[in-house]
């Protein structure tokens, strides 16, 4: 018999990540293949169509079920703490939404395409999305202390730090010797290259206008936190 304490909720929690990360990762493996099949712009509307559900299915999951499990601290009475989470909360968000530079791309509007970048925030990491989804966890378990957002984060960052192998991967496929070269400029550990001489930061490249929009998403959904709350408690699973 399971412990009153480690919830199903857990276990579907995990199960939904993994579905998640299969969709996910497949797609992107998948994504030659079917591109010269139906086009990039199809295949970005069906990638959307698969991926965003199943996002927004573990977002609501997660809402509903944040405080299940055992409450492993409680940190929320403590001063200065909520500042803390939500700062490191609005600093994974631009770690991990570098691909609004290319809104029309995701959007299917003009041809998406697959970038080799080495400027703006690839500087600091080759790969931001795994490092703003650690921030995320982070932040996140510290506020809630509860098992469920732990499983939920440990779930999260193996799914990230797969996608850093499946990303060089794909990358070094594509590109291959080209790819190399930036992998060896750049550094998956934050700062690391530019802390040993690899590269050195150019803020010019950050005077972006999809940084002010990170910036403007950081304000609306922290005004839009508590409705996403009560709407996604309305939901009955």
């Amino acid at each position: 018999m399971l412990n009153p304490g480690l919830a199903p909720s857990h276990f579907v929690m995990l199960g939904l990540l993994l579905i998640f990360a299969i969709a996910h990762s497949g797609g992107a493996a998948l994504r030659p293949w079917v591109e010269k099949r139906i086009g990039p712009r199809l295949y970005r509307v069906v990638f959307a169509l698969i991926s965003l559900p199943l996002a927004v299915i573990v977002i609501t999951y997660f809402f509903n079920h944040r405080y299940d499990g055992w409450q492993l601290w409680q940190v929320q009475g403590v001063p200065g703490i909520k500042t803390v989470v939500w700062v490191l909360s609005a600093i994974s968000f631009l770690f991990l939404y570098p691909a609004t530079f290319n809104l029309l791309e995701i959007a299917a509007i003009q041809k998406p395409q697959v970038h080799l970048y080495e400027t703006g925030i690839i500087r600091i990491t080759r790969h931001p999305q795994m490092v703003g989804q650690i921030i995320w966890c982070i932040a996140h378990t510290l506020w809630l202390g509860t098992s469920f957002t732990l499983v939920t984060s440990i779930g999260l960052v193996l799914h990230h730090l797969f996608g850093v192998w499946h990303g060089d991967r794909r990358l070094h496929y594509r590109y291959g010797q080209a790819f190399e070269m930036v992998k060896q400029r750049t550094s998956i550990i934050p700062f690391l290259a530019i802390v040993d001489g690899r590269q050195s930061l150019n803020w010019q490249e950050f005077i972006r206008p999809a940084y002010l929009g990170v910036a403007i998403f950081v304000g609306l959904l922290w005004w839009a936190h508590p409705l996403l709350i009560v709407a996604t408690s309305r939901v009955g699973w």
